[in-house]
């Protein structure tokens, strides 16, 4: 199989995604370089190894206990809502106007061709989060993606001057990161073969919703190569096992409970090949930006993500090894993320 599952779309590209095509790709063809023109400083680790706001802690329970408060947590929601797209637009990214774009195009055609009706989602998958009550599963979460992404990246480096600069930093600093170590710890393999698990717009994905909008923007570049796009669970993906040399998971732990992220973890491993690769790039606990967030922030952000707790709990890199996966490596790729890599022996 010569398939890679990726993220679409430029804007979506942008925070992270892997270069898109299903023909064969030689390693080199992954670096993006980062821009430097902001004069970027090192990411730096806090004191701590988690935020103080996460885990069992008395700041966290007291969180905690005012999310479970469900009057409040409704006025937490639109609030965190509506500083997200606030935050977004003061930087010049056209939040209502690319969502309403895309509510009104042919996309829901592209839905039915997607979508597969057997598919059984797991309960977490369920629950809302990112202030949608259905999550993912909605046409709204999935045409606000875009523009969502394209925040992240300007929040992770607020210094660039732009929005495309702090995208092509993001992007540049974790594509070199996998490139990297694929280089030293895989040998002679080549990255040919690329799955992006739970990439939500683009590749393979639980949401028909996300995928719909990606592949309909997909169609519009008429590429050479177009990319495959797969309604499925990345615990269970059902691919072929040894098929991949890169197994991406970008932004999408810290949407799962512990337990969902070991099956992906495993399910990854399984699909690699032998000097395979696996790159989760997420929130990090040790980020020192996360462990200083002002409370009002870290309180939003706790109100729509309902497993982050587990997530920052979690020993990922021991995960990854219990599973098998060797040369296990964490890297502070932006002053927010991180991105642990790891490779299947031999």
């Amino acid at each position: 199989m010569a398939a890679i599952l990726a993220r679409a779309g430029a804007t979506a590209a942008a925070s992270g995604s892997l270069p898109k095509s299903t023909g064969r790709r030689r390693r080199n063809a992954v670096i993006v370089a980062a821009a430097t023109g902001t004069g970027q400083a090192m990411p730096q680790e806090g004191a701590l190894e988690r935020p103080a706001w996460s885990g069992e802690t008395p700041l966290s329970r007291l969180v905690g206990a005012l999310i479970a408060f469900k009057p409040l947590y409704s006025l937490m929601k639109l609030a965190s809502r509506e500083v997200i797209i606030r935050t977004a637009e003061k930087w010049n990214i056209p939040w209502r106007e690319m969502t309403k774009k895309v509510l009104e195009s042919d996309v829901y055609e592209v839905f039915e061709r997607i979508r597969d009706p057997k598919l059984v989602y797991p309960d977490y998958y369920l629950s809302p989060f990112h202030a949608y009550d259905e999550g993912n599963l909605s046409w709204l979460a999935a045409a606000e993606a875009e523009p969502a992404t394209m925040s992240i990246a300007k929040r992770a480096i607020p210094e660039a001057t732009s929005i495309e600069e702090a995208s092509q930093i993001v992007r540049g600093s974790w594509l070199n990161t996998i490139e990297e170590h694929h280089q030293k710890y895989s040998g002679n393999c080549e990255i040919n073969d690329i799955l992006d698990i739970g990439c939500s717009v683009g590749g393979l994905d639980l949401s028909p919703y996300f995928l719909a909008v990606a592949a309909q923007k997909e169609e519009k570049l008429s590429r050479q190569n177009p990319i495959r796009w797969v309604h499925a669970n990345g615990e269970a993906t059902g691919l072929p096992s040894d098929s991949f040399d890169l197994v991406s998971l970008a932004y999408v732990c810290h949407e799962c409970p512990a337990r969902a992220i070991t099956v992906l973890v495993k399910e990854a491993f399984r699909v690699l090949r032998p000097g395979g690769t696996i790159a989760l790039t997420d929130n990090s606990p040790k980020s020192k930006v996360l462990q200083e967030l002002s409370p009002v922030l870290f309180t939003l952000m706790k109100s729509t993500e309902p497993f982050l707790d587990e997530y920052y709990m979690l020993d990922l890199e021991e995960t990854m090894r219990q599973v098998g996966f060797a040369n296990v490596c964490s890297i502070l790729t932006d002053p927010r993320h991180r991105t642990v890599t790891a490779t299947v022996p031999y």
